[in-house]
């Protein structure tokens, strides 16, 4: 911030060298500074959208944020909780993907998902936690209603319908894996082709983004015969 000299009185003899040299250094440095009030705004509004942007993503952001936006995640359910075979089976093999309580995995679903996006399916907490299923985002980010419901083990006071905190969006079946992608087979290669797979770096986020580099890899390795 650009601060302002004292005045001093000058003697009689030398205010005509002064206003001189003022006026030439005035004119220069209109010439090659900015306007103060307009440098501060400019800043002031890069610095908003870069914190906006980071709010969106928290610390997920990719190698991919330079380029074309993220448009696969991986997704994790506890089978016990809800399974590929509960998402086959519900209407229009549809379901919302309700119950995250996380900051994170919330921002990504609210603000980054679309329509069309593809989904790793991930069972979690399981005897063998791998990758089952595809799927699809069929309706983007909407407040979780579970979070109203004092009967539900997802209820949160904090969040009203006015003022919703918690997000889901809708995820449709889209086929089975020909074989579970175990998270142990994924770990093999965090040193090489998914070294910077969230999964294997971040493991407990419900929610993840996938880069296209990444999705090819995972489904080259279904096609592989399983290593007994």
């Amino acid at each position: 911030m650009e601060t302002r000299s004292k005045r001093r009185v000058l003697p009689e003899d030398s205010i005509s060298a002064t206003k001189k040299q003022t006026t030439e250094k005035s004119v220069l440095k209109s010439k090659t500074e900015p306007k103060p009030k307009k440098a501060k705004k400019a800043a002031e509004t890069a610095q908003k959208a870069n914190k906006s942007e980071e709010k969106k993503v928290g610390s997920t952001n990719s190698p991919e944020d330079t380029g074309p936006r993220t448009s696969v995640w991986l997704m994790k359910s506890e089978p016990d909780t809800f399974s590929i075979d509960a998402l086959i089976n519900s209407p229009d093999s549809t379901s919302h993907w309700d119950g995250v309580r996380n900051h994170e995995a919330k921002n990504l679903m609210k603000n980054l998902m679309k329509v069309g996006d593809r989904v790793l399916f991930y069972h979690s907490n399981t005897k063998e936690p791998g990758i089952v299923a595809l799927a699809e985002i069929v309706r983007e980010g909407y407040p979780d209603h579970t979070a109203f419901d004092p009967k539900s083990e997802y209820y949160d006071e904090k969040s009203t319908k006015e003022d919703p905190r918690w997000f889901m969006v809708d995820v449709k079946f889209t086929r089975k894996f020909k074989r579970i992608v175990t998270l142990k087979e994924l770990q093999k290669y965090k040193d090489k082709e998914l070294s910077g797979m969230k999964l294997l770096n971040r493991g407990r986020l419900s929610v993840q983004p996938v880069t296209g580099q990444e999705m090819d890899f995972i489904l080259s390795l279904e096609q592989e015969l399983k290593e007994e």
